[in-house]
């Protein structure tokens, strides 16, 4: 199910961690949801870069990826306040929550 609701982020919005465990009703975890993406996101071809931590930040420590994400998620409009963050309230996806029960 994780998986389905990250495919299911459109172009120009994003979901937090935290966010889609608890879509996915699993409200802590969010841990699973970074191992979900970190092992399945090239297999996949999952919008990893749609998915942000709760404070609206590209959480990625890695300095390449960060740029990535950062230009991914800039090229669909998404504007950031600073170096890494986001206004979650216009850019966050609220998925109908009962398309996945």
């Amino acid at each position: 199910m994780v998986m389905e609701i990250i495919k299911s982020i459109p172009s120009g919005k994003v979901m937090s961690y935290g966010q889609i465990a608890r879509v996915a009703g699993k409200p802590r975890g969010a841990r699973q949801v970074v191992r979900i993406l970190h092992a399945m996101s090239k297999k996949h071809k999952l919008p990893w870069h749609r998915v942000i931590n709760s404070r609206g930040e590209i959480g990625i420590q890695d300095e390449e990826l960060f740029f990535t994400q950062k230009s991914l998620l800039e090229g669909e409009g998404v504007q950031f306040k600073g170096k890494s963050t986001i206004d979650m309230e216009k850019y966050r996806y609220h998925p109908d929550c009962d398309e996945y029960l």
